[in-house]
């Protein structure tokens, strides 16, 4: 995938991810952009260490990859705070 695809998978996987995790308010369109990238390449990594394949292109697979990785990221960041 191109750079452009990147950010526009990136914003949606982000956006879709900060729903389903309600921290929605507290991000804007940039941190939605890097909490997509970033999760596509966190389930991406998760995937093919469980012997899966990580992010293909821009279909639904790699949707899902890359929605549970910002859902884990997401998770994570929520853990660090409370510490």
């Amino acid at each position: 995938m191109g750079i452009v695809l990147w950010i526009i998978f990136g914003g949606l996987v982000g956006w879709i991810a900060s729903l389903v995790m309600k921290t929605d308010e507290e991000q804007g369109i940039f941190l939605n952009v890097v909490v997509g990238v970033v999760g596509a390449l966190i389930g991406g990594w998760l995937m093919s260490y469980f012997g899966g394949t990580g992010i293909t292109g821009f279909n639904i697979y790699s949707f899902i990859v890359a929605l549970l990785g910002a859902i884990v990221l997401i998770g994570l960041i929520r853990m660090l705070r409370r510490a």
